[in-house]
């Protein structure tokens, strides 16, 4: 009988659990500074690996390339919940094959001298140690950025050709891209296991032609195979569409891709997934796979060329709390306390720390006893972090 009634006792609690717990949403948010309102920087590593099929006049020219940058964020102010952060490529790699002809650099091996075509090289150099002071909305949206003029003159400097191909091509669009700390992959309000939502946006690479991005993203739930860590699942979608302006002599383009060249991705090949890390509130890995497939109409010296092309891509981003170049083995810093919560920095805003569920007096003090019973909704502890 008494069997029975623990039995009992524990599928209730089990029940009463899921369904605490279905009812409890989880907010995204970014931890940008500590209880004592000091900035809190972090650091990531977004590695990018592209493999082109390309098939011309019958002719197979297959490209490869893999490219890793290293970023360093430092929260500068908060000002009525937007934050001003700096952002600087640490170090860049770039390794490119394109038919058997290999181009390789790194920069966190200044000794060893690059290969293949010096005019990649120098404007590979050119990316490294640049900054940009990023203004972003109490979302992580990003609104403002400052260091654009400096950067595309610093890549433009082998040459005037070069730099009137980026004033076209890093448009205002194409910046906010690349200077997202979230990349999109985070929702702007609080969601529960099971939600789906949806991110679009249109990226602009002037006479490149344009890309049509819609992401579908699904809370999961927490990760049994990544403890302390939320799983997100996304699903891409990524329509190609040529230039519509007439060509421009100036722009600095050796080619043109003309209208009825059509690209779009294929659903199975354009999946991925991002686990937010709840305790650090931070994105602690995301991987997104695209995979295109279509016709270009491309045009050069005068002569129009159908060019096949299948690609797939594979990006990961990786974050931390100290930089991806430090010593192997160096350990990250425990979690910064929390801002108060009728402090600067409380809500669901930049800098809060945020926990769904109830918040009781702990009736528990041990590690042991805390990780066990933060593994429930229902608990009479605080909401335990992960260290």
């Amino acid at each position: 009988m008494i069997r029975n009634r623990f039995t009992v006792a524990a599928l209730l609690g089990a029940a009463l659990a899921a369904t605490a717990g279905a009812q409890e949403p989880r907010t995204f948010a970014l931890r940008l500074k500590d209880r004592d309102g000091k900035p809190v920087p972090f650091y990531q590593e977004m590695s990018t690996e592209v493999d082109q099929r390309i098939k011309v006049q019958g002719q197979d020219l297959p490209q490869s390339q893999k490219s890793t940058f290293y970023y360093a964020w430092t929260p500068l102010k908060e000002d009525a919940g937007r934050w001003t952060v700096r952002q600087k490529i640490e170090a860049v790699k770039m390794k490119i094959d394109i038919a058997g002809n290999p181009i390789t650099y790194d920069s966190t091996k200044p000794d060893n001298a690059p290969a293949g075509n010096p005019g990649l090289t120098e404007f590979f150099k050119g990316l490294n140690g640049s900054e940009f002071v990023v203004t972003l909305s109490p979302t992580y949206r990003v609104e403002k950025i400052e260091g654009k003029d400096a950067f595309i003159k610093k890549l433009g400097g082998s040459g005037a050709q070069m730099e009137a191909l980026l004033k076209k091509t890093m448009s205002d669009e194409a910046m906010k891209e690349m200077c997202d700390l979230t990349y999109g992959l985070l929702p702007d309000a609080p969601k529960k296991v099971g939600d789906r939502w949806e991110r679009k946006k249109s990226i602009n690479l002037g006479p490149i032609g344009a890309y049509d991005v819609t992401y579908t993203f699904t809370f999961v739930s927490p990760d049994p195979a990544r403890p302390g860590l939320d799983k997100i699942e996304v699903a891409a979608t990524m329509d190609y569409k040529a230039p519509k302006d007439a060509p421009d002599p100036k722009d600095g383009l050796l080619f043109r891709i003309k209208d009825g060249s059509k690209m779009s991705s294929d659903p199975a090949g354009s999946k991925g997934v991002v686990y937010y890390n709840p305790a650090r509130q931070r994105i602690e890995e995301a991987t997104i796979n695209i995979k295109l497939k279509g016709d270009l109409l491309v045009e050069i010296g005068g002569t129009e060329t159908k060019v096949e092309l299948l690609q797939e891509q594979k990006t990961t981003i990786k974050t931390r709390a100290i930089s991806f170049l430090a010593p192997a083995g160096t350990p990250e810093p425990p979690v910064p306390a929390d801002p108060p919560a009728s402090g600067p920095g409380a809500g669901p805003g930049p800098g809060a720390a945020v926990v769904a569920g109830p918040v009781c007096q702990p009736l528990c003090c041990e590690p042991r006893e805390r990780r066990l019973f933060a593994r429930f909704p229902l608990r009479s502890c605080f909401p335990v972090r992960q260290r």
